[in-house]
């Protein structure tokens, strides 16, 4: 059981701050590898899942409702068909990894902006309501 709340613990802690896997999986892998590149790419596909998380907690929090995880996975799946009909057109089939990783990818960007933005936007709330 002990176990188990420390993961549970560790998980909780890492979607709070979503830099820090980021931080840490950049760091080791580039110490075992020595591959700047490879190891950004994995630092950012480790990330990506913490911040979906904290992004979809965030918006919760600001808006006030239950919806923002699921939104997230409804505009994920809205750029899979997206991606995957562009796909389809240009190359006549879909390569499903390719897909994934662009989607991955692309939501790492989107999910950092996203968190930057309902966090300065959590802290000024915080501070309007305190004040008034």
């Amino acid at each position: 059981m002990i176990r188990l709340d420390f993961l549970e613990n560790s998980f909780v802690l890492l979607s709070l701050l979503p830099f820090f896997p980021f931080l840490l999986v950049y760091f080791i892998h580039y110490r075992w590898k020595h591959n700047r590149k490879a190891s950004l790419k994995l630092a950012m596909d480790v990330t990506t899942l913490f911040l979906i998380i904290s992004v979809s907690a965030l918006f919760n929090l600001t808006f006030g409702s239950r919806f923002g995880f699921y939104l997230i996975l409804l505009l994920l799946l809205i750029s899979v068909g997206l991606v995957g009909s562009a796909q389809n057109r240009l190359k006549g089939r879909i390569d499903i990894q390719k897909m994934a990783k662009l989607i991955w990818r692309m939501s790492f960007v989107i999910m950092s902006f996203s968190y930057l933005l309902f966090t300065i936007f959590g802290i000024l709330k915080y501070i309007f309501i305190t004040m008034s």
